[in-house]
């Protein structure tokens, strides 16, 4: 069994792989990684712990303390510059997230043609794979709370509340929830329509914790894959 842990900003996520799938996952947040062997004890041990860490040493720190009873060190991975099938154009390889990288290791392994992913956490990143496996490079822009976030703070009449999605928005809350979506949306559709331009027209991959909140006002089809980063890292572990 190979445990998967994606440690970021927001939420620490799991998954405990056997086989061919995650027999359970689950999340905690991430100022309580100290409560992860908690959230683990009824699950059969692993025999390897692999990792992506993007919320800094201390997090990474506190959950190799929550694992140390159980004798499994975490394997954190590093960004390269090829691996599984992918080969990344990122200017200094090591310096991409390793949660874009995971998730794009594992958008190789579900999609042989060019695909575009999309990370929607507490950040977004939107990221073009070529059908030979080539990582083009990618956006990293606000996510949804983080948008909101920011208009309050800069802003003396633009509340921090929350609103809905709404194709033309007629109050101020609605039109802050509904141009971040857009935001969004937008710069996927851009990305879509960039590497169709050099490439086959590539299949859209939505990951996040608010994927499901992007996915309803995207205007094509689209795959959710809400544990991508888990799967790129299992990728990882079995290479």
């Amino acid at each position: 069994m190979i445990l998967a842990i994606d440690a970021g900003n927001t939420r620490i996520k799991w998954g405990l792989w056997e086989d061919r799938g995650f027999v359970a996952q689950g999340s905690i947040l991430t100022p309580r990684a100290a409560e992860l062997p908690d959230a683990l004890h009824m699950l059969p041990r692993a025999e390897l712990a692999i990792g992506s860490n993007v919320a800094g040493a201390t997090v990474r720190a506190a959950i190799e303390a929550a694992l140390s009873p159980w004798r499994l060190p975490v394997s954190w991975i590093v960004s390269m510059a090829s691996q599984r099938g992918v080969i990344s154009r990122y200017e200094n390889p090591a310096q991409l997230g390793t949660d874009r990288w995971a998730a794009l290791v594992g958008a190789r392994a579900r999609c042989s043609g060019a695909c575009v992913v999309v990370n929607a956490g507490t950040a977004v990143t939107v990221d073009a794979l070529t059908a030979q496996g080539v990582f083009l490079g990618g956006l990293i822009l606000p996510g949804l709370e983080l948008m909101a976030r920011s208009l309050a703070a800069g802003t003396a009449d633009l509340p921090l509340q929350p609103g809905r999605f709404q194709p033309f928005p007629v109050n101020s809350v609605d039109a802050i929830r509904s141009g971040a979506l857009q935001a969004i949306a937008g710069a996927a559709d851009r990305m879509i329509h960039l590497l169709a331009a050099q490439d086959a027209p590539p299949q859209l991959l939505l990951s996040g914790g608010a994927a499901e909140t992007i996915a309803p006002i995207l205007a094509r089809e689209y795959v959710l894959a809400p544990a991508l980063v888990l799967e790129g890292l299992v990728a990882i572990a079995q290479a």
